[in-house]
C-alpha cells in the first residue's frame, strides 16, 4: 500500500493489510467481527477482501 493516500489505485481496495492497525480494525466493524479474528482470517485465507468477506460472514453464523 503506497504511503500517500490519495495516489490509490484499484488494488489497495481489493486487499486488506494486517500491518495497518486501522484497516483491520475498519474491516472488523463491518463484517460484526473481532480485530483478532481479522487477523486470523487473513492468516488462513490471504488478504483479498472478497475472499475474507465471504470468510467472515461464515463466522457470523
Amino acid at each position: 500500500m503506497t504511503d500517500d493516500e490519495r495516489k490509490r489505485d484499484f488494488r489497495d481496495r481489493d486487499r486488506v493489510s494486517a500491518d495497518e492497525e486501522y484497516e483491520v480494525r475498519y474491516f472488523a466493524k463491518q463484517q460484526r467481527i473481532s480485530p483478532d479474528q481479522v487477523r486470523e482470517l487473513i492468516g488462513e485465507h490471504g488478504n483479498d477482501r472478497k475472499t475474507l468477506e465471504r470468510e467472515a460472514r461464515k463466522l457470523r453464523r
